[in-house]
């Protein structure tokens, strides 16, 4: 019998030597979040930048607040492989890749240009205001317009390729498999899309990112590896800054 091309073999792929109980997922998360803001906090005091108005951050900002909040989760991945895993961080966290992750670009193609739209267009019609495409891609811009020169290429490299690996790990990998070790397939997916889509804290972003989610949730829930749900982030978010830059 021919091995599904979505996964080693489709559906029994194995999982961590151990499960990692619902007390350490959430615990390593919060540790990891509160230790990113409390770096992200004294970086600021210590630049002298308390005051920072959006939109306008010093150029270094962007790569600066992106490893100090990228740190501490990956240090608490490792931990947590190390003592509650198999000590192997690529099988903890279904780390792996397949020609047919190609997949996702179209994936995150589609979700940016199609689905965020679908998904937006009834809030905008009730709250035409708030839920503006302007405002919807505001901080996109925002990143756009603060990126000159040579900090393009770190907005690339941190939006584009950094950002979407690191989430897929932290939430993909780490959350909706914990999560899934103590609820049902369905629940788990939900409930880290919830996660993702809410720690980011944009109210006008809320719907297109909890629709992307679901889609990256079930990506990871079918093959049961990062690959293609990382493909389809990058491809999302480099669709993302390519209309910002465009339009």
């Amino acid at each position: 019998m021919n091995q599904s091309p979505w996964a080693p073999p489709f559906g029994q792929e194995p999982h961590r030597y151990k499960n990692i109980s619902l007390k350490i997922v959430v615990l390593t998360w919060a540790v990891s979040y509160v230790i990113a803001l409390l770096v992200s906090s004294a970086v600021l005091v210590l630049t002298d930048n308390v005051d920072l108005v959006a939109g306008k951050e010093p150029k270094w900002f962007l790569g600066v607040s992106a490893l100090a909040l990228w740190a501490p989760f990956m240090v608490g991945l490792f931990i947590v492989s190390k003592k509650f895993g198999s000590q192997n961080f690529v099988r903890d966290y279904f780390l792996s890749f397949r020609t047919v992750d190609i997949w996702g670009v179209p994936i995150g193609v589609f979700s940016q240009l199609v689905l965020v739209g679908l998904v937006t267009w009834p809030f905008r019609l009730a709250f035409p205001e708030k839920f503006a495409p302007d405002s919807v891609a505001k901080r996109a811009q925002d990143l756009f317009d603060n990126a000159t020169g040579p900090w393009l290429v770190v907005l690339i490299v941190v939006v584009v390729f950094g950002a979407p690996f690191v989430e897929e790990l932290v939430y993909r990998g780490f959350i909706q498999a914990g999560l899934n070790n103590h609820f049902n397939g369905r629940v788990a997916l939900i409930l880290t899309a919830v996660w993702f889509a809410g720690v980011h804290l944009q109210l006008v972003e809320l719907p297109g990112l909890l629709a992307f989610a679901l889609v990256l949730g079930y990506l990871f829930h079918r093959t049961k590896r990062l690959g293609m749900s990382v493909i389809a982030h990058v491809a999302f978010n480099a669709t993302g800054i390519l209309l910002v830059a465009l339009l």
